[in-house]
Parts: structure tokens; sequence; C-alpha cells
């Protein structure tokens, strides 16, 4: 499996397929705003940049996967799915245990350098509320499915990652 998965990432499937994926993903968190009407919160906005951070992966390794341009994709996709990782984790548990006073921020805050909020309004600028469960599918809130989301990618890279060590080199 593991030389599967190496001959794999140097092809550019793969890593259009990884893109995609975050694409989809991406593609239905707008809709879930713009056309259902659900509002993004603080710990969403972050959410969706760590999935942009996935989709950056797969293009980065796209391009030339079968160069040493590929182990930078991989650490953008680990780097992605890390935050990914973390932030849904706190945004479940915020959800799950609410605190009595203690809320996540009212605005997103992004480096002066990169101020995604003012340049894509539509997709960056947070109004919801992070303790807000307005939608479930099987009793699981949306940041409780991006968590398992987050939890493949990390597992996949990591096997990625172990793929890339010379015993499973491509033959």
């Amino acid at each position: 499996m593991l030389g599967m998965l190496n001959r794999c990432s140097r092809g550019r499937t793969a890593w259009l397929l990884l893109a995609l994926t975050a694409f989809a993903f991406e593609a239905t968190a707008l809709w879930f705003q713009h056309v259902i009407g659900l509002k993004p919160c603080v710990m969403c906005i972050y959410e969706r940049c760590a999935v942009l951070g996935v989709l950056l992966a797969g293009i980065v390794g796209a391009i030339a996967p079968a160069t040493p341009l590929r182990f930078i994709a991989i650490l953008i996709w680990l780097a992605g799915a890390a935050e990914g990782l973390r932030l849904t984790w706190e945004h479940t548990l915020l959800q799950l245990h609410p605190p009595l006073f203690a809320t996540c921020d009212f605005k997103a805050r992004f480096p002066s350098w990169l101020p995604l909020d003012q340049w894509f309004p539509g997709m960056f600028v947070a109004n919801g509320d992070c303790l807000d469960r307005s939608w479930t599918l099987l009793n699981l809130s949306m940041p409780e499915w991006l968590l398992g989301v987050f939890v493949v990618y990390m597992l996949v890279a990591i096997l990625v990652v172990i793929a890339q060590l010379p015993r499973f080199r491509a033959r």
C-alpha cells in the first residue's frame, strides 16, 4: 500500500483529487452560507482557511509531482490538516461544552498583509456565533463533520509522508 501511495504522490491525478476534494468542501461551505443562509462564525472562517491550505497543497503538488516540489506540497498539506484538526477540535468542544461567558471573536483576525475579509468579504467575513448548532446531520454539527474530514486528511498525509521513505520508492 505504501508503495502505491509513493507512486500516486509522483503523479498528477492524486494531487488533483486532493485539490478537488478541498474545493468541494469550500463550495459546500459557500453553498451553506449563501444558499441555505447559515452564518459562518470566526472559527468557521479559520476552518475554511485550513481547507484552502489543503487545496493549495493539491495545486502545488499537481504542478510538478515527480520533483522535490512534491515535498513542499506535502508540508503544506500537513500544516493545513493539522491546523484544521486543531480548529475543529476547539470548535467542537466550544459547542459541546459551552462556556458560561466566553465565546469566540466577533471578527476574524487576518494579517495586515493578507486581509482576506476585506478582499473577499463574501467568503471571509464572520457574522455567526461559534456556539450555534443550527445545522446537524446524524446529530453531528458542521465542526464535528469537519473534524472527521481533517482526521482523514491528516491520516492520508502521514501515510504519504511514510511512503516517501527510500524503502517505498517507486520501482
